[in-house]
């Protein structure tokens, strides 16, 4: 997995953008910065990207089921179809998201989580973590 990653970044900084359906279940792609980039239909399936700058890219029909997105940027980011469930969207930026047909059932979010005003949580499945 982890030549896989290097050769993402190595292409993405080479000016590469779109890496359709790439496998990276598990991958680390913690504070990565890949604004733009297109993983459509990509397995990020319990991949972590705490902090990962991922606005105006491209996850159409991703997996990223599990996923660890807690403080990632996904502002302006094409959701659409993405399987997100029981994702960790704690403190992440989603305003601008299109998340329409995005299965988001038992993701977690919290009192951080930035969404459009017009986006209820709650009404798409997701459960809100309460401070202790």
């Amino acid at each position: 997995m982890d030549r896989i990653v290097a050769a993402l970044f190595e292409q993405y900084a080479a000016g590469n953008r779109a890496f359709p359906d790439i496998n990276l279940r598990g991958a680390d792609l913690s504070e990565a910065m890949l604004s733009g980039i297109d993983l459509t239909g990509a397995v990020l399936k319990g991949s972590e990207l705490m902090g990962a700058d991922l606005s105006q890219s491209c996850l159409k029909q991703a997996n990223l089921r599990g996923a660890d997105l807690s403080g990632a940027l996904l502002n302006d980011c094409n959701l659409s179809g993405a399987d997100l469930r029981g994702s960790e969207l704690m403190g992440a930026d989603l305003r601008g998201a299109d998340l329409s047909g995005a299965q988001l059932q038992a993701a977690d979010y919290d009192r951080y989580t930035r969404f459009d005003r017009t986006v209820d949580p709650k009404s798409l499945g997701l459960i809100e973590v309460l401070p202790a």
